[in-house]
């Protein structure tokens, strides 16, 4: 039996609820769930493949386009499995450290994800500002660079979360945690002891991260906008702004649900568990399945690749 009451134990295992007050209903859950996480599965490796098979796509936009995939896949995979496994199985039981780790890709690719998003707005406004010498600013190795770092920054402001919840807080009121994946803050609010470091760091990581990153893309689009409204034509202009409006609705995918479940989070105290723990699965499933949708319908260059390798059945010469 797991521990419930006021004593403090020091766990091996953890027990997620999955959505909690909806257990009646979690084989039916899992016909949704598990629908969209087979839909961003196949849509983010077809991007994948499109853009591996295609010389043309061999370009900054298209490189990031596939770290996201990429990020999106792992996010998803770091989740919807367990969620399934709790939904078909009553798997609800997880070890301290599966929780760990599965609390550290979920950060850590979050905020990576948000690296690329950064990384994405600065060549955009290459391509847009200073068009002549994009080629040259962005090569390979540079948006090669830009992943890299934008994957050791995660690493290195998500990677003390864990660590300090293994070093500093041994032990816990329960084991129970009344969510359906390992989340940072669902596992602090069970510790015994300070958690006031925990909390703060959490903060402020995801300050750093969200508001931080989210300020700078608006920056760049900003300017963006200043040389767009430049330009000599309406056509131009239109062009010019199209070439990022797959990448703004991408922003918007990922920016507006993690917004949405934070605040619900934090100061929805009166909206029912449920809806919480809804709302911060469906972030795991909505980016990943809306962005290949985006990039597949707003970009020729991947729709006519994707047309073709679907008529052929071939890769083309």
């Amino acid at each position: 039996m797991f521990t419930s009451n006021n004593a403090c134990s020091v766990p091996t295992t953890f027990w997620l609820t999955g959505i909690p007050g909806l257990e009646s209903l979690h084989i039916w859950l899992s016909i949704p769930f598990g629908s969209m996480y087979l839909v961003a599965v196949v849509g983010n490796v077809t991007i994948l493949v499109v853009v591996m098979m295609e010389r043309s796509l061999h370009q900054p936009m298209y490189f990031f386009l596939c770290m996201l995939a990429v990020i999106d896949l792992i996010l998803s995979t770091s989740t919807m499995p367990k969620l399934l496994a709790i939904f078909w199985f009553g798997a609800c039981n997880i070890g301290v450290n599966a929780c760990l780790v599965q609390m550290f890709f979920i950060h850590c690719f979050a905020t990576v994800e948000s690296g690329i998003f950064l990384a994405m707005a600065f060549d955009r406004y290459v391509a847009i500002c200073d068009p002549l010498h994009h080629t040259s600013v962005l090569t390979h190795a540079v948006v090669g660079r830009l992943g890299l770092a934008a994957l050791l920054r995660g690493v290195i402001y998500i990677g003390p979360l864990p660590l300090m919840i293994r070093l500093r807080l041994p032990l816990y009121q329960t084991q129970i945690i009344a969510h359906s994946y390992c989340e940072h803050m669902a596992v602090v609010t069970l510790a015994c002891g300070d958690t006031r470091v925990n909390n703060l760091y959490g903060m402020g990581i995801g300050f750093l991260v969200l508001i931080l990153d989210s300020l700078a893309i608006t920056a760049s689009y900003v300017m963006i906008f200043k040389a767009v409204m430049g330009l000599a034509t309406p056509e131009a202009r239109l062009k010019s702004l199209g070439t990022c409006g797959s990448h703004i609705c991408a922003i918007l995918i990922f920016y507006i649900p993690i917004a949405v479940s934070s605040l619900t989070h934090r100061f929805g105290h009166r909206v029912p568990p449920h809806i919480h723990i809804l709302l911060a699965n469906l972030y795991f499933l909505i980016p990943p399945i809306l962005n290949p949708v985006v990039y597949a319908v707003r970009t020729k260059q991947i729709r006519e690749r994707l047309f073709y390798i679907l008529k052929t059945g071939t890769q083309p010469r």
